[in-house]
């Protein structure tokens, strides 16, 4: 598969509430720092991101505790970017935190969510924010946490809202406080199945369903292993793809209120990431590939 003229718009488009976004979009994590923990190149992290827009994204997650000793997610995004063009959507993220030096600090009170969602207002240099997502840790009652976003919305710094990292009974628990347009959960082929019926249920309602570590899986922030089912490979060499894209590809099958937001330091591996949007399983390979997920997962 040829990927320089392959734009983000194959994937097709879903909705964030009143936005519409390309489904494959690009996540900021792995932008700050290299594999190996170092810190990222800044001038190659801002040109991941502008060939990003130039092909089509326009959907960037993020959020102000993505940072390494030397860079900062977002303010590479305000860098690189700014001024937004009008159709970018970014999605940032507000729950847990970090001091200066790296550290997690416990999940912020709903009295702490504001100054949260200021910090990300101020690195991105915008007056409001187009979705927050509430990061959610373990099942307690989320509310209360919930119904703090919802003031800030009403107030004119959030359009929309989201959820992330939830239990499945907990998206009823946020939808009785206020709408919410996307759900992201950690989810790929043969990971963490269990959110197979959480994702149809988001179908169901019109929900996005936003999965992050879809490359990596088990592998989470340190990235993909490099361990890879045979059974994937086989379906990439008879596509003429890499493996990488076909799990992106996977992923947007699952259905079509599935958003993607693989990220990648490497213009290359974007140029990859956003082709796979393209890439048309047979029903073949989607039953050869559904029994990977049912076994592994």
């Amino acid at each position: 598969m040829t990927t320089d003229t392959i734009t983000a718009a194959a994937a097709g488009t879903w909705r964030l509430g009143d936005l519409t976004v390309n489904r494959i979009g690009f996540g900021a994590m792995r932008l700050t720092s290299r594999a190996d923990g170092g810190p990222s190149d800044r001038d190659r992290a801002i040109a991941v991101l502008r060939r990003a827009v130039e092909l089509g994204v326009n959907h960037i997650d993020t959020a102000a505790f993505y940072f390494s000793p030397l860079r900062s997610a977002n303010e590479l995004i305000n860098r690189a970017l700014a001024p937004y063009p009008d159709d970018l959507v970014i999605v940032t993220k507000v729950g847990p935190g970090r001091d200066p030096s790296g550290e997690w600090l416990p999940m912020a009170r709903p009295d702490q969510l504001r100054g949260q969602v200021e910090e990300n207002l101020r690195q991105l240099g915008r007056d409001h924010l187009d979705v927050v997502n509430l990061r959610v840790y373990g099942p307690e009652p989320l509310a209360e946490h919930f119904g703090a976003l919802a003031e800030l919305r009403d107030a004119g710094l959030i359009r929309h809202l989201g959820v992330s990292a939830i239990r499945p009974h907990q998206l009823a628990e946020a939808q009785a406080v206020a709408p919410v347009v996307c759900v992201q959960n950690s989810y790929g082929l043969g990971y963490r199945a269990g959110n197979d019926q959480l994702l149809r249920e988001c179908a169901a309602e019109g929900i996005a369903f936003v999965p992050f570590f879809s490359l990596a899986t088990s592998g989470r922030e340190a990235g993909a292993s490099g361990a890879e089912h045979d059974e994937v490979r086989a379906v990439a060499r008879e596509h003429g793809v890499t493996p990488a894209q076909v799990r992106l590809a996977w992923t947007l099958h699952r259905g079509p209120n599935v958003l993607a937001i693989p990220g990648t330091g490497d213009p290359e591996h974007q140029a990859q990431n956003v082709a796979a949007g393209a890439l048309r399983l047979s029903p073949d390979d989607l039953a050869r590939l559904e029994a990977v997920h049912r076994s592994a997962g």
